[in-house]
């Protein structure tokens, strides 16, 4: 079935930007962006974004439109329904969420709509909070359609990047290369990762992971991880095939229409 879907979408460019619309609007769309794996969808369209199956600006307008769509109807649905949805079981299991972005939504509405777009488990909860919490629209529509705008070529950039390196002439002994990128690319997350992680134990943070990683171990990793992050973008940016996945880059990125 995956691979039915998946020779479908890579032969029509209109299928293709289907996708996208329903990955950004149902990633987006309160409660069921929780169980839909829409990131990892996103990169593997970004990946066909990548390699010229299909348009970047495309993609993008249409992901636009899917999250705008998902997220005013998820507002819509909390300024409605917010009493059933306060006493709704499936919510209380997700209580510890619910209490930190009502918490964030009064403390810093803008910030908090604007940069839970681009956290996955708050992505579909804040537009619903946010009409829970009678949030005037004026102070929701800014953040959330900045939010829109930039959130589906942040997610499409991982597979844009990848798509790019696959189109790399394998004649030129691109092997190498390659797989500098992807290691490049892995480290870079994990440093920030790192540094995330050692920001949140500044903050107290708590949970198994905080034992495996205490503030006196991130101290020295963090800065480590992120030393060896930036030597690998280094030797990236020298390589000699750079110049030709520069150019791959920047015609994928450059193409209108």
């Amino acid at each position: 079935m995956e691979a039915l879907l998946e020779h479908v979408i890579t032969q029509s460019t209109a299928w293709s930007l289907a996708a996208v619309w329903l990955v950004a609007f149902f990633e987006s769309l309160a409660l069921v962006g929780l169980i839909m794996p829409g990131t990892v969808v996103m990169a593997a369209l970004g990946a066909l974004i990548g390699s010229g199956k299909v348009n970047f600006y495309q993609a993008w307008c249409v992901g636009i439109t899917g999250c705008l769509l998902a997220d005013w109807i998820s507002f819509w649905l909390g300024r409605r329904f917010k009493t059933p949805l306060h006493n709704w079981s499936f919510l209380k299991k997700q209580k510890a969420w619910l209490d930190k972005t009502e918490y964030a939504i009064h403390q810093h509405s803008m910030a908090t709509i604007l940069i839970g777009r681009f956290i996955g488990p708050t992505r579909p909860l804040v537009p619903m909070v946010a009409g829970m919490l009678d949030l005037p629209i004026r102070k929701f529509i800014l953040p959330n359609i900045i939010g829109c705008i930039l959130w589906p070529p942040f997610y499409f950039l991982p597979g844009i990047l990848a798509g790019a390196a696959i189109d790399i002439p394998s004649d030129m002994q691109s092997a190498g290369f390659k797989w500098l990128l992807l290691a490049a690319a892995a480290i870079l997350w994990l440093a920030v990762w790192l540094c995330w992680r050692w920001w949140r134990a500044r903050k107290s943070a708590t949970g198994a992971l905080a034992r495996w990683l205490p503030q006196n171990r991130l101290r020295w990793l963090a800065p480590l991880v992120s030393v060896v992050a930036c030597i690998a973008l280094v030797a990236v940016f020298r390589h000699p095939l750079m110049p030709i996945y520069g150019a791959i880059l920047w015609h994928v990125l450059s193409v209108v229409h």
